[in-house]
């Protein structure tokens, strides 16, 4: 049996437009430059929706939080790996590959830098899925790490790179540092190939 359908759209597609919404204006929310203000009727203003399509998606508040900074999440994994698989030539392309993704994505879009960087510091209900997620980008960094190294040696320096970029990148985004992208994306290759080739 066919589904029905309104003007054109059928229940699954008018939910799913539904929870795109909630999840869009959760994300304006939650990167906001101001700092992250997402409470649930600020979310359905936005949304345009009721509070009972709100709950039709999410538990609550939290929930539609977490579904935001996983999404992102999502978003800056992808960048990353989808650099670091097409680049070609040495290390230092493809370093350059990856940072140059990243900064287009966090700096070109800030709310999903401010969602990724700023919003686990202060928003309780991501400060453990901010944590969560630094392994996937650790793991990430490690693998572009020279083979010689041993594995404490390869965590230690992936652990440190992490940190470091992602100081960069967030003070970036709260305007704590101001300097133009291509010297940003210079630093951070520099960084990433100097921990990358350390003196022996």
């Amino acid at each position: 049996m066919a589904e029905r359908q309104w003007s054109g759209s059928t229940l699954a597609d008018r939910q799913s437009a539904r929870r795109r919404a909630l999840l869009d204006a959760g994300l304006d929310l939650l990167g906001a430059e101001g700092g992250p203000a997402v409470g649930v009727r600020a979310v359905c203003r936005r949304a345009r929706l009721t509070e009972r399509y709100f709950y039709e998606n999410f538990r609550d508040r939290d929930a539609l939080v977490a579904a935001v900074y996983d999404e992102v999440t999502e978003r800056a994994h992808a960048a990353l790996a989808g650099a670091v698989a097409s680049a070609t030539g040495d290390v230092s392309a493809l370093v350059e590959a990856a940072v140059a993704a990243f900064v287009e994505l966090v700096l070109d879009d800030p709310r999903v830098g401010r969602a990724l960087l700023l919003a686990p510091l202060t928003d309780p209900a991501l400060m453990h899925r901010g944590t969560a997620a630094l392994p996937a980008f650790r793991a990430l960094i490690s693998e572009q790490l020279p083979p010689d190294a041993d594995d404490v040696e390869r965590r230690m320096t992936a652990i440190g790179l992490v940190g470091a970029l992602a100081q960069l990148f967030g003070a970036a985004l709260d305007g704590s540092l101001v300097v133009p992208r291509e010297r940003l994306v210079r630093h951070c290759v520099q960084l990433v190939l100097r921990a990358s080739t350390p003196d022996r």
